[in-house]
């Protein structure tokens, strides 16, 4: 008992770990490298070397360079081989991939189209996607390449 008591007063405290939690870069490329850029120069480098790095989602949609986003993303790990990477996939990253045909089917065996019922009363109002391959598609895929025809929402009255 002697002995474990000695040990737990000779442990050195552990340093705590950076971590950084990034959300909704959404094809800004200029954006990510420039918020890279800043935790770069604001963190003790040291501590960014590091540190843990969690990207929540949202890679893609809205702005123009998602490939890019998604090239600079990749390369993180081989850049920075220290830090720890954590990417999670957000609400437009699940509808692009609905959209790609990426999605596995669901476990069940049923098909996407037999969730579209609860919000059939929107496929007019928000042009959910009628093209090539719809048939197959996941809710999400076609509200997130559809053209909204109407900007007004009777339903939610905005």
């Amino acid at each position: 008992m002697e002995g474990k008591v000695g040990l737990a007063q000779d442990r050195k405290p552990t340093k705590e770990r950076v971590v950084c939690c990034i959300g909704d870069v959404h094809g800004f490329i200029h954006k990510l490298q420039k918020l890279w850029s800043n935790l770069e120069t604001l963190i003790e480098p040291s501590d960014f070397e590091t540190a843990l790095i969690i990207f929540l989602g949202d890679y893609c949609d809205r702005g123009p360079d998602t490939r890019k986003v998604i090239d600079f993303l990749i390369s993180l790990p081989s850049k920075y081989p220290k830090q720890s990477h954590v990417f999670l996939s957000g609400n437009h990253d699940f509808a692009f991939a609905a959209f790609m045909g990426l999605l596995p089917v669901p476990p069940d065996g049923s098909e996407f189209s037999e969730t579209w019922d609860e919000y059939k009363a929107s496929e007019e109002r928000e042009g959910w996607y009628k093209g090539d391959g719809y048939e197959k598609m996941h809710l999400q895929g076609r509200r997130w390449a559809g053209k909204i025809t109407v900007r007004f929402n009777a339903v939610k009255g905005t």
